[in-house]
């Protein structure tokens, strides 16, 4: 680094200078607070969603999470759709694309964009660009994780 140094003109070291001067300060902490705060919220009605299966549809605790993770995926697509859940993201940051709303909005923001190319070449083939590592890299985790477990239960450590 102390070669690049060496190597900026005067010009450059006034002009890096006033860029640091007029460098607007991130609110670092006030994002953070805000994504906590959002993502909390997403997290609160997903829990909210499952009480309501384990209430009125006799779901369990541990058979109540597939619904949920449908219906939350559901609302995300349906807010991104009408141009909502831009709003949310851009004032909560990585508090609306962490949990698995954020997995819905991704997949139908690339629907939407390519949607005048049509339903195969541009629905269908850009839908999980952005996805499709996600989906990828889950199912394959998942596989090893259980190749794992079946492992230990067959040497008899589990």
């Amino acid at each position: 680094m102390g070669n690049k140094q060496n190597k900026v003109t005067p010009e450059q070291q006034k002009y890096q200078q006033l860029q640091k001067k007029h460098e607007l300060k991130r609110p670092v902490l006030k994002n953070c607070i805000k994504a906590f705060l959002v993502g909390g919220l997403i997290c609160l009605i997903g829990q909210a969603v499952s009480y309501f299966y384990i209430y009125y549809f006799n779901f369990t605790e541990q058979t109540s999470g597939n619904p949920t993770v449908a219906t939350m995926v559901f609302f995300s697509m349906l807010l991104t759709g009408f141009g909502v859940y831009d709003h949310i993201a851009q004032f909560a940051g990585a508090g609306s694309a962490v949990p698995v709303t954020g997995f819905g909005n991704a997949i139908i923001s690339a629907a939407i964009e390519h949607r005048t190319e049509g339903f195969v070449l541009g629905v269908g083939g850009n839908m999980f660009k952005l996805a499709g590592s996600v989906i990828l890299f889950g199912v394959f985790s998942a596989f090893v994780v259980a190749l794992i477990k079946t492992l230990l239960v067959m040497w008899g450590v589990l």
